[in-house]
């Protein structure tokens, strides 16, 4: 029996049921059967005063009443205008109806009952398609609840292949065999390979991991099912699980064919013992015997994305299902001009755009932020009225998309001018004095996202590892904006502008601690977990007393760091002035020019927007009139 014959099989049995629940209740249309007696007999009872009362209808000649003991009778009579006069001297109680026929007693009781009766319909469908794990019924589930929300693609339909992936060329090179194999089954076949039952994209946000499996879909040419990992989890205990077994069952119907699972951390996280059979658990557990159970799916390959698979399920991660893990990295310097080929084939460029440069002068950029690069160009050169996109827009465009878009109408005091100008120029002394520090970029005071101020630095190189020395000299940077506060206006006078330099000072400092294994005093332990966070207050994972070391050498390395910081600044105060005096008349500078004016190059150029200034100048240490 197909599914849409049980489904009207169902209908018809719900909608008889409903009416054997109606009539019981209306005593109009089941209640006692009624006596039938002749219309002679009849009067004869009213007569001898046996008939309580009755009730006539005006639209037929049948009339029903109640005996003086209670029982029920019918009778049809005849055109008799002296039945009433008798039955009112006899004191029957006489009722008229307006010739409702069988079919208005059931549309009332219907209406009267409809409430209750839908209730109960209500529940025995759900209890029904509840058990049944959205198998058969009414499609899937209470109101298809439990009926899968993948959406399938056909091959012809997806415009995305291969050629429109660049930047992740080992990522692309291990999905290509699976197409491969999906396309000539047989070359790996006869050597007795068989076809992997899943993969895990693994990489940060950006990367390009959907991008992947929309080629994949492109490329393969065999249906494609794409579905988010929180589409299978609900409220109700059990629809995950159903939704998963649906999604699986319409993947074996279509055979071979790819499910992408993407953010499959929603529905994948580690189990815990501890918190019970829950909705999500169940979900796990099925789409773990979905994917390598006792009924094996033959020609379903799951492709799953995830940037924290720390976090999944080693069940999840074990061969068998998941029997590959790509990792998509952030391109190097050759896969983001490769990128931005591909972004920009359709951008009119101006001769000037020098495509190899602009991937230099973004290192760490995700493929993401690259073709955001890309559109916020193109869209500044078009407010422009050009023609072509050139490169000072790809230079606009990549401030925008580093540090935000200018707020041009928020209006700063002077003195707020002044304050975010000394702060950033600590910053950026301090970047030209440590050791191993990524080069200037840019320093602005024009206010930019929810800063006032910024500076900007760019590695030269793209970088996979960190030494100690680059992340002591990060920590000295971030509190050089601090300490020129303090320096120059006095510590009654700091403002909250180094809320964002704490931050990223103590998470370095913490991780130098907790997770490298770089204090003398902790040893080469580590107490950091990816999946958790720090275990900085987790008693269970560390003991107090290890907690207070731990405490003691973050604050150590932070303190120790602002007292070198600051020597350096009291050291070279001049300069730091130099640099906060031309950025106040300029508001932005390049990194070379900051060099420059660090070099003393446009010393003589420098000239005091505000008189003011002098008021701020520390007594006692060259200004920057006499160094």
């Amino acid at each position: 029996m197909n599914r849409n014959t049980k489904n009207v099989l169902s209908w018809a049995f719900l909608i008889g049921l409903l009416f054997l629940i109606a009539f019981p209740f209306d005593s109009k249309i089941l209640g006692n059967a009624p006596q039938e007696i002749s219309y002679s007999k009849f009067m004869k009872l009213v007569s001898a005063g046996d008939v309580k009362k009755v009730e006539i209808r005006n639209a037929s000649s049948k009339v029903t009443g109640v005996f003086t003991n209670g029982k029920i009778f019918s009778t049809v009579t005849p055109y008799d205008a002296q039945m009433i006069e008798k039955l009112l001297a006899n004191d029957v109680e006489i009722n008229v109806e307006t010739g409702e026929n069988g079919w208005g007693y059931l549309v009332s009781a219907l209406i009267q009952w409809f409430p209750f009766l839908l209730l109960i319909g209500l529940m025995i469908y759900s209890a029904r398609q509840m058990q049944g794990g959205g198998k058969g019924g009414f499609g899937g589930g209470a109101f298809g609840i439990g009926k899968s929300r993948a959406k399938m693609f056909q091959p012809k339909k997806v415009k995305v292949t291969f050629a429109d992936v660049a930047g992740i060329d080992e990522a692309k090179q291990e999905l290509e065999e699976i197409v491969d194999f999906l396309k000539a089954p047989q070359k790996y076949q006869r050597l007795g390979g068989k076809i992997p039952r899943g993969m895990l994209l693994v990489g940060d946000p950006g990367n390009g991991k959907t991008l992947l499996a929309k080629a994949i879909a492109g490329e393969a040419g065999v249906p494609f099912f794409s579905i988010s990992g929180s589409d299978f989890v609900e409220v109700f205990v059990g629809v995950g699980a159903s939704r998963v077994r649906d999604i699986f069952e319409t993947a074996k119907k279509n055979s071979p064919c790819i499910i992408f699972i993407d953010e499959i951390d929603a529905v994948g996280r580690r189990r815990d013992s501890g918190r019970g059979n829950d909705e999500r658990e169940q979900t796990l557990n099925q789409l773990l015997v979905e994917m390598d159970g006792f009924d094996e799916n033959q020609g379903v390959i799951v492709l799953a994305a995830t940037n924290r698979a720390d976090i999944l399920d080693p069940a999840l991660l074990r061969p068998g299902r998941f029997d590959r893990r790509i990792t998509v990295q952030y391109p190097d310097m050759n896969g983001r001009e490769k990128i931005l080929t591909v972004h920009t084939k359709d951008v009119p460029l101006s001769p000037d755009v020098n495509l190899k440069t602009i991937a230099r002068g973004t290192p760490g950029f995700s493929g993401a932020e690259l073709a955001n690069l890309v559109n916020e160009a193109a869209l500044l050169a078009a407010r422009s009225d050009r023609l072509a996109v050139a490169m000072k827009d790809f230079e606009l465009a990549k401030d925008k998309v580093i540090m935000g878009a200018e707020r041009k109408s928020m209006s700063m005091t002077d003195e707020e001018k002044r304050n975010t100008a000394y702060h950033e120029s600590g910053h950026a002394l301090i970047a030209l004095l440590v050791p191993q520090s990524d080069p200037i970029h840019k320093v602005t005071i024009i206010p930019r996202g929810g800063a006032l101020g910024m500076v900007v630095r760019l590695p030269e190189k793209d970088k996979v590892s960190v030494t100690k020395t680059e992340l002591l000299s990060n920590i000295r940077v971030s509190l050089g904006g601090r300490a020129a506060e303090e320096i120059f206006f006095g510590k009654e006078n700091i403002t909250t502008g180094a809320s964002s330099d704490l931050k990223q000072a103590t998470d370095v400092a913490k991780k130098m601690v907790i997770k490298w294994g770089m204090s003398d005093k902790i040893g080469l332990r580590t107490f950091y977990d990816s999946a958790d966070g720090y275990y900085m207050d987790a008693t269970d994972q560390i003991s107090q007393d290890t907690s207070k070391i731990i405490d003691a050498e973050v604050k150590k390395l932070i303190e120790d760091a602002y007292t070198e910081v600051k020597e350096l600044i009291i050291q070279n105060k001049a300069k730091l002035e130099r640099i906060a005096l031309r950025l106040l008349e300029r508001e932005t500078l390049t990194g070379e020019e900051v060099k420059e004016i660090f070099e003393g190059k446009e010393l003589a150029k420098v000239t005091p927007v505000e008189d003011s200034l002098d008021d701020f100048k520390m007594g006692g240490l060259p200004t920057s009139d006499e160094e």
